[in-house]
């Protein structure tokens, strides 16, 4: 599976993911380093909902396995990764394409590695935001996630 780590692998294969491809939702950048991805949901008759505005579950989808996956490529084998909980508020119906940024920082980063450092779990929460073509908030959506080193990689001396 190393060859799926592979960031430009990686964007095709979850541009043909069905939850992605079904639902109009593209990623058209994943960083190298997996620190930066764009996602964006596209408008088709089939992503509306009844009031025309983009359906909810879909910008819901375009933000569920972005930070996971950036995590596992920055971390590497050594660390477990899930999504653990999330959280959207509705700001405004979002109407034609819509876009999610995702960053990882050094920081960030730094801070996850001391926290899980002698094989403890750590849940860092994240915050996504969609906007529409003018770039104006949609949605903004938590995410929590679930980092712990795998069993051999853990510090058991302590």
């Amino acid at each position: 599976m190393r060859w799926a780590f592979n960031p430009a692998v990686m964007r095709h294969l979850l541009n043909l993911w069905p939850p992605f491809f079904f639902t109009g939702i593209k990623v058209v950048e994943l960083a190298e380093d997996y620190r930066y991805c764009k996602v964006e949901l596209k408008n088709r008759p089939w992503t509306r909902n009844i009031n025309s505005s983009q359906f909810g579950g879909s910008m819901f989808a375009m933000t569920d396995p972005i930070y996971p996956l950036m995590l596992m490529g920055s971390l590497g084998k050594e660390y477990m990764v899930w999504d653990k909980q999330a959280d959207i508020n509705y700001i405004t119906p979002g109407r034609g394409k819509l876009t999610a940024e995702f960053v990882l920082t050094d920081n960030e980063l730094e801070h996850i590695k001391q926290q899980t450092e002698a094989g403890e779990k750590y849940f860092p929460d994240f915050v996504v935001h969609v906007k529409d073509c003018k770039g104006e908030l949609v949605c903004e959506v938590k995410r929590k996630v679930y980092i712990r080193k795998k069993p051999k990689y853990r510090d058991t001396s302590q």
